[in-house]
Order: structure tokens, then C-alpha cells, then sequence
């Protein structure tokens, strides 16, 4: 009897343990998957910083030649 309530009990461990495990492997699949999601947001954050910056350059070039533009008309009145 003594043998068969140790072998319950070690049945019931191992339950708890699987079940845990299940939910460990749960945790980890999701944790991927959010990882992976966060991976694709910053590469596509990184694009659109890097876009951004050449927009700006672009348009600081032609804020810079206006004002030069503007510099010499005035020179020249």
C-alpha cells in the first residue's frame, strides 16, 4: 500500500510537472512570436528613420539654396 501511495504521488508530481512544462512551452512560443513582431516593427522603424533623414537632407538642400538664391537677389538690388 505504502508503494502504491508513493506511486501516486509521484504520478501526481509528474502531472503537475507536464502541465507546468505545457505552459512553459506556451510562454515561450508567445515570447517568439512577440519577439519576432518587435524584430519587424524596429527594422521597419529603422526604414523610416532612414527615410526621414534623407527627406530632411533633401529639403534642408533646398531650404539652403533658397536662402542663397535669396541672398544674392538681394545683393543684387
Amino acid at each position: 500500500m505504502a508503494a502504491e501511495q508513493t506511486n501516486h504521488r509521484f504520478d501526481v508530481e509528474l502531472k503537475r510537472l507536464e502541465k507546468r512544462l505545457e505552459e512553459l512551452v506556451g510562454v515561450c512560443r508567445q515570447l517568439q512570436e512577440e519577439n519576432k513582431s518587435l524584430r519587424q516593427r524596429q527594422d521597419s522603424l529603422t526604414s523610416e528613420r532612414a527615410s526621414l533623414l534623407h527627406k530632411n537632407e533633401q529639403v534642408r538642400g533646398r531650404v539652403e539654396a533658397m536662402i542663397g538664391r535669396l541672398k544674392s537677389m538681394e545683393q543684387a538690388s
